[in-house]
């Protein structure tokens, strides 16, 4: 191994180094994305009940698409780039006798990873929102039964447990009239926030 690396030139040695940090780089940064670690998409969207629920939406998936790394000019994509670049040079070299072939040839290689890893990502993106419920346009009238005490008056909030699309989920909650006991049955009349809701109760009491 070390006279193989002390047969290799000045430039190898830098691209093999540069070269094999961005592939660390790049497996770490794929386990981190795919546990969620390295995605900074948790949106605090407090909305008020009258707002622009659609400019909302495109906010999020802008920030989304930052932070998966869909954006061109991002450090993913440079690390992307330099993999492609590195190992294509790399294993090219002994084939492609011309340097400068070889240096169009690897870039239009890490710029071809660039994109295809873009791709990769703007498709795994888009299976996760088709698997999201839109709480705004899905919950309101929605019935469901309290889980934890409303106090009165949105003097504080509970949570609640209704049922979208056929899956139940809970949210925070809160109620203008009297206080909510825990199994109370509610509906779902505004939502005031991407976790909270404002319900009232049902005439009838779910056990």
């Amino acid at each position: 191994m070390i006279e193989w690396w002390n047969s290799l030139s000045v430039v190898m040695k830098v691209l093999w180094a540069i070269t094999l940090s961005a592939s660390l780089i790049f497996v770490i940064q794929s386990i981190l994305t795919f546990i969620g670690a390295g995605s900074d998409s948790d949106l605090d969207m407090d909305v008020d009940a009258t707002g622009d629920f659609d400019s909302v939406a495109a906010d999020a998936a802008d920030a989304s698409a930052h932070s998966t790394g869909m954006g061109l000019l991002t450090f993913r994509n440079f690390v992307n780039f330099i993999l492609g670049f590195g190992w294509s040079a790399i294993l090219l070299r002994s084939s492609i006798s011309s340097t400068s072939v070889l240096l169009i040839v690897s870039i239009l290689i890490g710029i071809a990873l660039v994109f295809l890893v873009m791709m990769l990502f703007r498709w795994l993106g888009s299976m996760q929102q088709a698997g999201n419920i839109n709480l705004f346009r899905s919950a309101v009238g929605c019935e469901g039964k309290v889980y934890l005490k409303i106090p009165a008056e949105r003097a504080g909030s509970g949570k609640v447990q209704i049922t979208i699309n056929n899956a139940v989920r809970e949210y925070e909650a809160v109620t203008d009239g009297d206080a909510l006991a825990t199994g109370t049955g509610i509906r779902v009349v505004e939502v005031l926030s991407s976790d909270t809701v404002l319900v009232e109760p049902l005439e009838t009491l779910i056990v």
